[in-house]
């Protein structure tokens, strides 16, 4: 039997999802999954603020991170970060909740090229990733099984 592309990336995403206690940590839920897409969110809470009072820029940039990595491994194969920027347009605070949209920019290959965009509650860019990945072509685990019918 074979796979669709959309069963592979729910399967991959839920086992990297088990496996990533930091992305657990953030309190991030998967909302969407699709091939080359993923979209997630998370609440911001008083211990990721900085001095600030608001939301330190390393907790916005992982949430934007784990949705691309969830975005880019989507084919089933292990991908990894080659280079990332991120510009943080907005602040967020407390109880803001934040959704990330990771898409695939270009039909990824070897060399994948991916927008991360995390918007708070209002609509209002809070953070505009591009991440670049590489494809190393060694199977993820939940990739080399298919559930039974």
């Amino acid at each position: 039997m074979t796979d669709d592309g959309q069963g592979l990336a729910e399967r991959v995403v839920a086992d990297m999802v088990a496996h990533d206690a930091f992305s657990r940590w953030l309190g991030l839920e998967v909302l969407e999954t699709a091939p080359h897409r993923s979209v997630t969110r998370m609440t911001v809470r008083a211990d990721m603020c900085n001095g600030f009072g608001i939301c330190h820029g390393g907790v916005t940039f992982s949430l934007a991170d784990s949705t691309f990595a969830f975005a880019c491994n989507t084919r089933g194969t292990i991908e990894v970060a080659l280079d990332v920027a991120v510009s943080f347009p907005n602040a967020a605070h407390v109880g803001d909740v934040l959704t990330a949209v990771a898409e695939a920019e270009t039909d990824p290959r070897r060399v994948g090229f991916y927008r991360v965009t995390v918007t708070n509650g209002r609509g209002e860019p809070v953070a505009l990733f591009r991440g670049t990945s590489y494809d190393t072509r060694r199977p993820h685990a939940a990739a080399s099984h298919t559930p039974s019918r």
